[in-house]
């Protein structure tokens, strides 16, 4: 087996979760899908895990180029921007929107996974640092209310339950709500 095979293994994954979702990822979906036995996946991947977890790092690669820094600007307006590019990752990728965050269907410290998630926390610490604060909590604890609020109208989102709750056809007001709610 090749390098090349190992990647077609992952392409074939991330398909997959676009196309049917997380309940579709098999290893042997997978495999007839990559064109391979359905024992050869195996041979990179011990486990179902360490597959989906290969899966979600494109994901996280992925968010990362979409929500990589505009450095013009206030920090406010790079956070709403961010913000705005977050949401839209989860409304254009579900299905891995909903894997990348399945820490318990996701073998965290193995592939790199944890080095490619974790930047992606600190651009949000550094832009909350600079942007100033509310609360009288360090930057990182703000970062992580803000990142709840933000993962949670993406997953509320998605399920319909806001534009029920709220009447907005549109998650802008409520990015600005949470933006509001944690920064000076």
């Amino acid at each position: 087996m090749t390098d090349g095979l190992r990647d077609r293994l992952v392409r074939a994954g991330v398909e997959l979760l676009e196309q049917d979702g997380l309940q579709a990822l098999t290893l042997r979906e997978i495999a007839r899908r990559a064109g391979v036995s359905h024992g050869a996946p195996r041979r990179y991947f011990p486990t179902h895990l360490e597959l989906l977890s290969a899966i979600a790092r494109e994901g996280y690669a992925q968010l990362a180029a979409e929500i990589r820094p505009d450095v013009t600007g206030e920090p406010r307006e790079q956070l709403t921007r961010l913000g705005r590019r977050y949401l839209a990752f989860a409304r254009a990728n579900p299905g891995m929107f909903g894997l990348m965050f399945r820490h318990d269907l996701l073998v965290s410290g193995h592939l790199g996974l944890r080095g490619t998630a974790l930047p992606l926390f600190a651009t949000l610490v550094d832009l909350v640092d600079s942007a100033g604060t509310r609360a009288d909590a360090p930057a990182r604890v703000v970062a992580g209310a803000l990142w709840a609020n933000l993962h949670g109208i993406a997953q509320l989102w998605s399920w319909g339950s806001l534009q029920l709750a709220t009447g907005e056809d549109d998650p802008e007001p409520l990015l600005r709500a949470a933006l509001d709610a944690h920064l000076a």
